[in-house]
């Protein structure tokens, strides 16, 4: 270590910048063990920086710069790489002194207060957001820590007949370093660094490497992008082909972007709550273009691209409430056949659901303030009336597989588990609606409000019970947070229904 040390000291001495020694672009690809997988060092160091910082680069350092050169300093060698806490919470920022407008403080800061903040998090009793905010910023504090002394990448080593996983500052030795110096007059660390993805490759193959083009191919971005010039395209040009040639290349798009998270997972993408909303949003589109096909009619697509659109905004963009991150299952989860139907099932229910909510709202929106006469209402009607049978179906199914899941894993059918509850009483509105549409007792104008209001309950189910209630035995493999965004949900669609409420027509 002493010989490593007095390499990078020569190194940073003549004020070389990152790019000139070996925290280099090529780290990019190294295969590093952490979080329970194996994973390409690109992304396990944006992972770090986005939590830590709230952002993917550092001043004008790459994530992996930024994150080799912290790591550094568990050689005994100081790296001028300052991190800032992203720090939101109101209650947070006081108790720190932050001003209104300052929304983030130095992590070495933060680590000279971290007692106090543990002790502020033990007073805390019925403030539960305020609590969760102190724990997530002492686990970030826990990890600016670790990556500092060098610990936070595991480099695969030799040994034997088997491959051992190793801390940075365990696999950087002073003879690997002399070894490499010895046949090259070339900076020695990379290679010794790169002769871990070697070992790796050679023992257990280059699978890994695909979720750095996963990660690089941005597909989430290009999926909105897409869709956003599908639903354009439907407004400004008369030729429907163009629109449903986008609509068309979003879902190819969105298919590649779940199927490399299945490749690199090895499993159904449906087990966090970022992987439920792509799911639900890809699989309403698809099936928004098929009932469009059959039943010629182009408003589905309309209601696909519509909550497609949502669906995608918030993959993008709810990066507090919903994390890309891939991690490993809970047990009850690694039986991917019951994982892969019950929930799918459900999934794609609730994406039915969702178009008849974009569509009755559509529906309310233009009676309030365009023009909406009876025979399109009808019409319109009749349009939400077809997805709800898709969904209650689906829904139904759902349920049932779930039970038997539920029998195989924890011994009882039902167990009035909150999820379970809540799936339940949504099947129940939904079957009520339906059969008070089909006896005609709820009338088209009611029908369609109804409609509308009812996914709210879908919302409780989804996300409520995780961001809300927070307990039962369907709580793992979700975010916390998220309350804020369905609290805002709910009272928009109450004052929606509120403003648009039902009038006769003239």
């Amino acid at each position: 270590m002493k010989i490593i040390t007095l390499i990078l000291t020569l190194l940073l001495s003549t004020n070389l910048l990152a790019d000139n020694y070996f925290c280099k672009k090529d780290l990019e690809s190294l295969p590093i063990q952490q979080g329970g997988r194996v994973k390409p060092l690109y992304v396990h160091a944006s992972e770090m920086m986005k939590m830590l910082t709230g952002k993917s680069k550092v001043n004008d350092l790459s994530a992996v710069e930024a994150f080799c050169l912290l790591s550094i300093n568990g050689m005994g060698i100081k790296t001028d790489v300052t991190l800032n806490a992203r720090i939101d919470h109101v209650d947070l920022m006081k108790f720190l002194g932050l001003e209104k407008d300052q929304h983030s403080m130095n992590f070495e800061e933060l680590v000279a207060r971290f007692e106090s903040l543990r002790n502020e998090a033990r007073t805390i009793k019925d403030n539960q957001s305020y609590r969760t905010a102190i724990s997530n910023l002492m686990n970030a504090i826990n990890t600016y820590q670790e990556i500092k002394v060098g610990n936070n990448w595991m480099l695969a080593e030799q040994a034997g007949n088997e491959i051992n996983w190793v801390p940075l500052t365990a696999y950087l030795t002073d003879a690997k370093v002399m070894a490499q110096k010895s046949i090259s007059t070339d900076e020695p660390i990379l290679p010794v660094l790169m002769q871990s993805k070697a070992t790796y490759i050679a023992a257990l193959g280059d699978k890994y490497i695909v979720e750095l083009y996963y990660a690089k191919l941005q597909l989430a971005n290009w999926s909105l992008v897409i869709t956003l010039i599908a639903l354009a395209s439907l407004v400004l040009f008369k030729n429907f082909k163009i629109a449903l040639g986008f609509t068309f290349l979003s879902i190819i798009t969105q298919l590649v972007f779940v199927t490399l998270r299945v490749i690199i997972s090895g499993r159904a993408p449906i087990t966090n709550m970022y992987e439920t909303v792509l799911v639900s949003g890809l699989g309403s589109l698809i099936l928004a273009v098929l009932l469009g096909h059959f039943k010629k009619e182009k408003v589905f697509i309309y209601m696909g691209l519509g909550y497609n659109l949502c669906t995608l905004m918030m993959i993008t963009f709810a990066n507090g409430m919903l994390t890309a991150t891939i991690s490993p299952l809970v047990p009850v989860l690694r039986d991917n056949f019951w994982l892969s139907t019950h929930v799918t099932t459900i999934m794609l229910s609730y994406g039915a659901l969702a178009l008849s909510w974009v569509m009755a709202n559509g529906a309310l929106f233009k009676r309030k303030f365009r023009t909406l006469d009876r025979q399109e209402e009808v019409r319109l009607g009749e349009v939400i009336y077809t997805t709800l049978k898709y969904g209650t179906t689906m829904l139904a199914a759902g349920i049932i597989l779930g039970g038997v899941w539920a029998d195989y894993s924890w011994g009882r059918f039902w167990g009035w588990d909150p999820k379970e509850t809540w799936s339940l009483i949504v099947l129940c509105i939904y079957i009520a609606i339906l059969h008070g549409r089909y006896t005609n007792w709820i009338k088209t104008d009611r029908f369609i409000a109804i409609t509308a209001g009812a996914f709210m309950s879908v919302m409780m189910a989804w996300f409520g019970v995780n961001y809300i209630l927070a307990t039962g035995l369907h709580s793992y493999g979700f975010s916390e947070g998220g309350a804020v965004f369905l609290g805002s949900f709910f009272l928009l669609q109450v004052g929606f229904l509120v403003i648009t409420r039902v009038k006769k027509l003239s």
